[in-house]
C-alpha cells in the first residue's frame, strides 16, 4: 500500500520544525551515545558485559548501582550472607561494580541475590541483567539463578526472515494457553497450541508475558526483571525451542516489550535498586505511574536508555524473536500518561504535556532494531493518534512499522452496547474502520486481551450473553445465538477487509470463546477456570463454535490466497437506511447487508469488473449460515458491454459475500 510523507499532512505544517527538531535531537542523541565508537547496535551490549559470565578463567559478574557502598554476592555458596569472598569491588566512578572468581565457585542453576548496603540502609536485590530468576513454591521468593548448561541450545532454523508483507497477528499468552487449570509451558504451547495457530493461517505469533514478573495476575505489564524469559513457562531453552519450532514452520514470532514502566517492587524489580527512587527513574510524583502503580523510566539518562536499548538488542539476539509489540506507548508519549485532555487538536501532541525523552528513546530504539535486524517488525500500542509514530525515522517520525488500529474495536463495542441493530450509522462505521494517518501503516482488530479481561465480555458473549450456555448445540435454533453468530462473522471479516494492512486475533477468539479472562487472585479464590482456553469447544462437532472456527480460517486463508491487503481498499458504495457496505480491495468486491430483517434483492453495486465468482459467504451452512446463496456462482453485470454497469446481487439479512474477479474458471476458492 502507498503510504504518503509525514509533512505531506497540511496540518501538521505548524509543527514542521518541532517535528524535524526530533530528528536533529535523536542523531544528536545517538552521536553522544556511541561516542563516535560504531553504530547505535554496538552501543547497546549492556547484555555481554553487565550480569553473571562465565569465561575462560572462569566467572565475572558485573552490576551498575552508583549510589551503593558495598556489593555482595549471597546464595548457597555464600550461606545467603555477604562474606568477603563474594564482595563486588567498584572499579569505576560512575558506579560499576565487578567481581571475578574460579570456575568451581559456581555451578549451574544456583541460585543468588545482590546484597546492596547504601548510606542509611541495605538489602538484597535481584541483579538487573539477571537472565533467569525462579520462584520457590514453598516460600514464592524469587531468586537469580545461573543458567548455563553443559550443552546450550542449537538453533534449528535460520533466523535471518522476512517479514510478512501483511501481518496476520495471533495474540498469544503461554500461560493460559492451554484446557487444564494450571499454567501452560512454553512445551505445551509447542506441542498443543502451535499445530493450531498454524492451521488457523496466521503468519505472526505475538507471545505476551514472557519479561519476567512476580504476579501471574498483571498479565506481564509489571515486569521485574527484563532480560529474564518468565520461568514460571520453563526453561530459557524451552523457550528458544518454541520460538525456533514457530520459525519452522514460516511464521513469525514477536513478542510483548514493556518498556513503558516497571513493577514497583524493589527486591525483585529495579526500584530502589541501589537505594535511592532515581536510579532508573525519576524522582518524585514523575517517578510513579499513578493509574498502574508502577515506576516510570527516566528516558532522558543515557544509562537507563541503555538498558532499554540493550535489552531490545538482547530478545533479538538471543532468542531470535522476529520483534516486538511496545506496550503502553501512550503512557510513555505523555506525562499526564493519556489520562489527560481528549486529543481533539494537534496541539495535544505537541507542548509542555509531551515527554520528548520518550519519543526520542522510541526512535533510538527503532533505529537499533531495525538496524540490528532489518526485517524485525515493530509494533505501537497508541490510543492517542500521535502523528508520525509509525512514519520513518528520516521524516521525523519514530519508526515503528505499524501502530495498532485501537479505535476499532471501540467503535464496534459501542454500536453493540449503545444501538439497536435497526439503528446503525454505516456512515460513521466506514469512518471508523478507516479512519488512519496516510503516512503510516496500522494492525487492525476486533478483539484483543484487552477486550476479555475481566469486567468485560469477548464480542461473542456481547452479541449472545447468557443464551451461549444452553443455545451452542448444533441444531438448536436460537434467534440470539443465530444473531450473535452472523454478526460475529460479520464484524471480523470487514475489519479485516478494511485493515491497513495488517490484522490481529486474540487466541481463541477466533470461535468464539466465551466469557472472559480472569487470572487467579484472592478475589475468585485465585481459581485459574478462566485463565485457561476452552478448545473442547471448538472441537465438539456438536456446538456451534466450529462454525466460527471454520469462517475464521476461511477468512484468513482468502487474505493470504488473495493477497487483498497489499492493496488499496475502495469504497464502492454506502447505505444508511439499507445497512450496506460495498468496498474493493485488490481483485475482490465485498458486500455487507448489515440490517436485521430486510435482505437485498438485485441490489445495485457499482464495480469494474463484469463479472465475479462467489468466494467466500458467511451465510454458508459449513459456517453455521443458513445457505441462501449457491456456493460459487457467478454474479455478472447487467449490461456487460456499458463501462460502469452496476452488479445486480442478492444479499439475504445480516450477510456479506466477498466475490472474487473472474467467471469461476479458475482460482482457489478457500473452505473451512
Amino acid at each position: 500500500m502507498k503510504r504518503t510523507a509525514l509533512l505531506d499532512d497540511p496540518y501538521l505544517t505548524p509543527y514542521a520544525e518541532a517535528i524535524r527538531g526530533r530528528r536533529r535531537r535523536a542523531e544528536e542523541r545517538i552521536a553522544a551515545l556511541v561516542d563516535g565508537r560504531g553504530t547505535l547496535a554496538d552501543h547497546a551490549l549492556g547484555h555481554h558485559y553487565f550480569g553473571m559470565h562465565r569465561t575462560a578463567k572462569g566467572w565475572v559478574f558485573r552490576e551498575w548501582a552508583p549510589h551503593a557502598v558495598s556489593v555482595a554476592l549471597v546464595g548457597a555458596f555464600s550461606g545467603w550472607e555477604p562474606r568477603p569472598e563474594f564482595a563486588l569491588r567498584r572499579i569505576s566512578d560512575h558506579g560499576e561494580w565487578e567481581i571475578e572468581l574460579p570456575p568451581d565457585a559456581l555451578r549451574h542453576e544456583d541460585l543468588y541475590r545482590l546484597h546492596v548496603a547504601w548510606e542509611g540502609g541495605a538489602g538484597d536485590r535481584i541483579p538487573a541483567y539477571a537472565r533467569r530468576v525462579v520462584q520457590d513454591p514453598g516460600t514464592l521468593v524469587f531468586n537469580a539463578q545461573i543458567w548455563q548448561p553443559p550443552q546450550p541450545y542449537t538453533w534449528r532454523h535460520d533466523d535471518a526472515r522476512r517479514r510478512p508483507a501483511v501481518p496476520l497477528v495471533y495474540e498469544a499468552h503461554v500461560g493460559m494457553a492451554l484446557e487444564w487449570g494450571r499454567v501452560g509451558t512454553y512445551a505445551e504451547f509447542r506441542e498443543h497450541i502451535l499445530p493450531r495457530i498454524v492451521r488457523a493461517g496466521y503468519n505472526t505469533i505475538q507471545l505476551m508475558a514472557i519479561m519476567e514478573h512476580p504476579y501471574y495476575g498483571s498479565f506481564g505489564y509489571h515486569v521485574a526483571n527484563f532480560f529474564a524469559p518468565s520461568s514460571r513457562f520453563g526453561t530459557p531453552d524451552e523457550l528458544r525451542e518454541l520460538i525456533d519450532a514457530i520459525h519452522g514452520e514460516g511464521l513469525s514470532v514477536i513478542i510483548d516489550l514493556v518498556h513503558s514502566h516497571a513493577v514497583n517492587n524493589e527486591v525483585e524489580g529495579l526500584s530502589r535498586f541501589d537505594g535511592t527512587l532515581y536510579q532508573y527513574f525519576h524522582d518524585g510524583a514523575r517517578g510513579r505511574h499513578p493509574a498502574w502503580d508502577s515506576r516510570c523510566f527516566d528516558y532522558g539518562k543515557h544509562e537507563v536508555v541503555h538498558f532499554l536499548l540493550s535489552n531490545c538488542r538482547y530478545w533479538l539476539e538471543e532468542f531470535h524473536v522476529d520483534g516486538f509489540r511496545f506496550d503502553g506507548v501512550t503512557s510513555m508519549l505523555y506525562l499526564h500518561h493519556g489520562f489527560g485532555p481528549p486529543f481533539t487538536s494537534y496541539d495535544r501532541y505537541f507542548g509542555d504535556t509531551l515527554d520528548e525523552d520518550a519519543v526520542l528513546y522510541l526512535m533510538l530504539a527503532n533505529r537499533l532494531i531495525h538496524e540490528f535486524r532489518p526485517a524485525a517488525m515493530t509494533v505501537a500500542e497508541d490510543v492517542s493518534g500521535m502523528p508520525g509514530l509509525a512514519a520513518p525515522l528520516d521524516e521525523g517520525g519514530c519508526g515503528f512499522d505499524y501502530r495498532l488500529a485501537m479505535g476499532v474495536p471501540d467503535i464496534w463495542f459501542r454500536f453493540l452496547r449503545e444501538c439497536r441493530d435497526e439503528d446503525w450509522h454505516i456512515d460513521t462505521l466506514w469512518t471508523e474502520l478507516t479512519n488512519r494517518r496516510a503516512d503510516e501503516e496500522t494492525i487492525s482488530y476486533v478483539e484483543s486481551h484487552d477486550k476479555a479481561i475481566v469486567g468485560s465480555k469477548t464480542l461473542i458473549f456481547e452479541l449472545c450473553d447468557a443464551a451461549m450456555y444452553e443455545h451452542m448445540q448444533v441444531g438448536d435454533e436460537h434467534l440470539v445465538v443465530e444473531r450473535g453468530i452472523a454478526l460475529h462473522k460479520m464484524i471480523r471479516l470487514l475489519t479485516l477487509l478494511t485493515a491497513g494492512p495488517g490484522y490481529l486475533n486474540f487466541m481463541g477468539n477466533e470461535f468464539g470463546h466465551p466469557e472472559w479472562i480472569d487470572f487467579p487472585r484472592a478475589g475468585n479464590g485465585w481459581s485459574y477456570h478462566y485463565a485457561r482456553r476452552q478448545w473442547h469447544l471448538l472441537d465438539d462437532p456438536d456446538l456451534k463454535y466450529r462454525f466460527l472456527g471454520a469462517f475464521d480460517r476461511a477468512m484468513i486463508e482468502l487474505a493470504r490466497s488473495t493477497r487483498t491487503l497489499e492493496a488499496a481498499y475502495r469504497c464502492l458504495k454506502l447505505h444508511n437506511d439499507d445497512k450496506f457496505v460495498g468496498l474493493a480491495r485488490g481483485g475482490i468486491v465485498a458486500c455487507f447487508n448489515f440490517h436485521p430483517t430486510q435482505s437485498l434483492v438485485d441490489y445495485e453495486v457499482p464495480v469494474d469488473g463484469a463479472a465475479y465468482r462467489l468466494a467466500l459467504d458467511t451465510d454458508a451452512a459449513e459456517f453455521g449460515g443458513q445457505g441462501r446463496l449457491a456456493a460459487g456462482q457467478t454474479y455478472r453485470r447487467a449490461a456487460p458491454a456499458r463501462p460502469g454497469a452496476p452488479l445486480p446481487v442478492y444479499l439475504p439479512a445480516r450477510t456479506a459475500i466477498v466475490l472474487a474477479a473472474g467467471d469461476g474458471g479458475g482460482g482457489k476458492v478457500p473452505s473451512a
